[in-house]
């Protein structure tokens, strides 16, 4: 009886040990999510294919909730801004839950202002001089009363 009853114990504890949650994000979270807040073309592909992705990043515990572009048009004038704004969301969310978000707010706002650019890259003429301009609105918008995401409006849960 011994010999049956010890496999099948040292068995269950070790699946014990395996299914215990992390009880901490991996140390490397900060410079991920520094990574993914740039105002680069590259910072703003990683985070796109990470959000793609969240399964592969859930140990990280990021906040990928967003309300995209607050009470602003997600697409103004056909402008394809939601993404952008729910890259600006992410930034937002999770360097307020790291304590960090005042020494970041400037970045994010700017990053979200490179981004809203390249969404307008895609025009010429008239219809890009009507995009940067509405790109520039949002950017002093954000800047000027880009609130925590607590005094935030109530978001959508992370969005496909």
């Amino acid at each position: 009886m011994r010999r049956r009853l010890a496999p099948v114990i040292a068995s269950a504890a070790g699946v014990l040990v395996f299914a215990a949650p992390a009880s901490a994000a991996p140390a490397d979270k900060p410079l991920v999510l520094s990574t993914w807040t740039q105002t680069s073309a590259s910072s703003y592909s990683a985070w796109v294919a990470a959000r793609g992705n969240r399964v592969k990043w859930a140990a990280y515990g990021f906040d990928w909730s967003t309300d995209y572009c607050s009470s602003s048009p997600d697409n103004p004038f056909g402008f394809a801004f939601r993404t952008s704004c729910a890259r600006h969301d992410f930034g937002y969310r999770n360097y307020k839950a790291a304590g960090t978000f005042p020494a970041n707010k400037d970045r994010l706002d700017n990053a979200l202002h490179a981004d809203l650019k390249r969404v307008c890259s895609a025009y010429s003429g008239a219809k890009k001089t009507s995009c940067d301009s509405t790109a520039w609105t949002y950017y002093q918008a954000v800047k000027a009363f880009g609130l925590s995401p607590q005094a935030a409006p109530a978001a959508e849960p992370a969005a496909q």
